[in-house]
């Protein structure tokens, strides 16, 4: 190990003590407290002289791998893209062994003759560091930086994702490659952006792994004794009388403490692993060049929250898989990614049609990939890119979608992209320095989500489930909604819910505490407040904290072999999968549910409770709801809290979305259906697209209208 890479490794442990520190006093901070306040250069920005250079507000982009055809084809490619309208191809985050073809030896003439390329036909380039896919040279030479699974196995070469995130070899290497790369384009004009590694995804369970994070516990933890009490440690003779005793908590019915800090431990590495390649660019890099990754969705494998801390914006890869677009599912998807960072976010990946990965690689119904580009966009999206550009010819994603066939002319789907690509350059200034406001948001914790998942008591309980039951019901009728960390400045909103805040650490209950007594209005669903910190159960019954202000508590929970009928101010239905018996401990709680003959527990007892708090409102579903029920509930939250559409009226399957900035408002109405629908406007508003004013509109199957409001 090199004197640089001891530093490094000293800086992990020191970033280690502080940030464990915060977190043993206070539980995780807000996101927005680590914030870079640097503005991402992906709309404009300063060049070496001064000079502002302009890209589209919108832009549509391509995964491009000019590594893999001769430069004879190059110019072919490029000029395909730009009658599409492309503005902007991801390139590099694979093409490490060419890059680096032997130890040291580094060819970067090849990768800048493809920027200038681009740059000639108007297409950016975001350049990606190759770090997920290591050449064989390295891997070989040095088996060390191999990745170890949970059983024990050395990873093989030949995949991705196959190097360990701790190694101290494979990071000096990784930050080699980071530096050399941003030396050469750090100030090449055509290059807007970074993206590090590709998917964040495996971490390693080797012996240097382990001893991190036995360091990293015992820094949190500061003695056995106070991890012994944590964890309750004496449950099943776990004391430990030795920091090297901790086992890494990955597959097993580990201690749920235990559990808990690995991940966060996981979450932790990916940051310091992302910062050593932060570190190698920035001194070589245009301030104009942001910085992200591309995350995966509600990938559960690492808190995103304090990965995307040191990023300058978010990006996620949006894939369907097998059937079609849930446009529900999507849409939340899309918000939670908007709010890692409280900004605009990029689709760096989506895909073209098909994939090649589910059980059916069905292709994408006519017209249904332009709805969800246009869908993104209003979400927040600034930029849509697809993966990828042409049919490699060989390895192992051969029969993925395309826009360019292996003999290298279009497919069918290209098309469809040329007209996103024509509609993105035609309306793309109009949403310059806009983004989504929301009077209603939705709590998201990768605590609780782990919790939770260790111990789901019924295999039914799906929490991605019972969130988007939440988002569909609550989006239908605000038609904007934000998903936010817990920790979030909560003020604007109208309306906060979290629909299953199992972890809740006494600061988080403050912070929701200061939230309703200044006039918010709280919903918490099952499994709320149940855990502190450390994952272990409180002594005080659900909602612990909160369980004051309620007025009330959960006086038993039950996994449910069958419905139960529900009743109340709002109406009749079934309580399914989950049901917690409430008790109403103050006679201003409100009853607004109860059971009906079930279990005998639970015959006639509470199901929803909610009391005033201060200038607010804290209301309690203990019980996941049908699916008609969940209507009601949501027509009460919205009604109760003063929450008014972003639009306003639309028929069922028309989702209408709204951007805000400079004095103005865009809504981006999508049809997610097969039939077309007819949708009455408030007022008259210029229809972007069709290039004339509207009061009304009939949008064909999966089609897209943008309507500006000017303020």
């Amino acid at each position: 190990m090199n004197l640089r890479e001891r530093l490094r490794v000293m800086f992990f442990c020191i970033s280690s003590v502080l940030a464990m520190t915060i977190v043993a006093l206070a539980g995780f901070l807000p996101a927005s407290l680590f914030a870079h306040a640097r503005k991402p250069a992906t709309i404009q920005a300063e060049n070496d002289t001064g000079a502002i250079t302009h890209h589209p507000a919108l832009l549509l982009g391509a995964a491009w791998y000019p590594e893999q055809w001769p430069e004879s084809r190059w110019d072919k490619d490029l000029a395909l893209m730009e009658a599409a309208h492309i503005t902007f191809a991801r390139v590099g985050e694979f093409a490490w062994s060419r890059m680096e073809p032997s130890e040291g030896k580094f060819d970067f003439d090849w990768l800048e003759k493809a920027i200038d390329m681009a740059a000639q036909h108007h297409v950016a380039i975001v350049l990606g560091t190759p770090t997920a896919a290591p050449p064989a040279w390295l891997t070989q030479k040095y088996p060390d930086t191999l990745r170890i699974g949970p059983d024990g196995r050395r990873a093989q070469h030949g995949n991705r994702q196959h190097f360990s995130f701790t190694s101290p070899r494979y990071r000096e290497f990784c930050w080699q490659i980071a530096g050399e790369m941003a030396k050469r384009f750090g100030h090449n004009p055509n290059v807007i952006g970074w993206q590090i590694d590709n998917e964040y995804a495996e971490p390693s369970y080797d012996d240097y792994t382990k001893q991190l994070f036995q360091q990293w516990l015992k820094v949190k933890y500061g003695t056995l004794a106070n991890l012994n009490d944590r964890w309750t440690t004496a449950y099943w003779s776990q004391t430990y009388d030795n920091w090297s005793e901790i086992p890494l908590g990955g597959e097993g019915p580990n201690n749920p403490g235990l559990k808990l800090e690995f991940m966060r431990f996981i979450s932790h590495t990916w940051a310091d692993y992302q910062q050593n390649q932060i570190d190698a660019i920035r001194p070589y890099a245009d301030k104009r060049q942001f910085i992200t990754t591309n995350f995966m969705g509600f990938f559960e494998g690492f808190d995103h929250y304090v990965v995307s801390r040191a990023l300058d914006l978010a990006s996620w890869d949006d894939y369907v898989g097998e059937g079609q677009v849930n446009p529900d599912m999507n849409g939340l998807t899309h918000d939670l990614n908007r709010g890692f960072k409280h900004k605009n976010f990029w689709v760096m990946e989506t895909q073209p049609g098909a994939v090649n990965w589910a059980d059916i690689n069905n292709f994408l119904n006519r017209g249904e990939v332009r709805a969800m580009a246009w869908q993104a966009i209003g979400h927040g999206a600034d930029a849509v890119e697809y993966w990828q550009w042409r049919s490699a010819l060989n390895g192992q994603e051969q029969y993925h979608g395309t826009l360019v066939g292996p003999d290298g002319t279009p497919v069918p789907f290209y098309n469809e992209v040329k007209d996103i690509g024509r509609d993105f350059a035609k309306v793309g200034g109009d949403f310059r320095d806009t983004t989504p406001v929301s009077q209603v948001a939705l709590l998201y914790s990768y605590d609780s989500r782990w919790a939770i998942d260790f111990q789901q008591h019924t295999d039914k309980y799906d929490q991605l489930a019972l969130l988007r039951d939440y988002y569909a019901a609550l989006r239908k009728r605000a038609q904007s909604v934000d998903v936010v960390n817990p920790y979030s400045n909560l003020d604007a909103y109208k309306l906060v819910v979290a629909p299953d805040l199992n972890v809740l650490p006494k600061d988080m209950a403050q912070h929701l505490l200061d939230y309703v007594r200044q006039g918010g209005n709280l919903v918490l669903g099952p499994r709320s407040d149940m855990k502190d910190q450390y994952n272990a159960l409180l002594t005080q019954r659900q909602p612990g904290y909160l369980a004051d202000a309620l007025g009330g508590r959960v006086e038993q929970y039950y996994a449910l072999l069958n419905d139960v009928p529900l009743s109340g101010e709002w109406g009749n239905g079934n309580a399914t999968i989950w049901a917690e018996q409430l008790g109403a401990a103050n006679g201003d709680a409100q009853v607004l549910m109860r059971y009906g003959a079930s279990n005998g527990w639970l015959d006639g007892q509470p199901a929803v409770l909610t009391h005033r708090y201060g200038k607010g409102r804290i209301t309690y579903i203990g019980a996941i709801l049908d699916p008609d029920l969940m209507s009601k509930a949501a027509d009460w939250m919205v009604a109760q809290s003063g929450v008014t559409p972003a639009f306003g009226s639309v028929p069922d399957g028309v989702y209408v979305s709204r951007r805000e900035g400079e004095g103005k408002r865009i809504f981006v109405m999508v049809n997610f259906t097969r039939e077309e629908k007819h949708v009455e406007l408030r007022h008259a508003m210029q229809a972007l697209l069709a290039g004339h004013e509207e009061s009304s509109v009939d949008l064909a199957a999966y089609g897209v209208e943008v309507f500006l409001d000017q303020r």
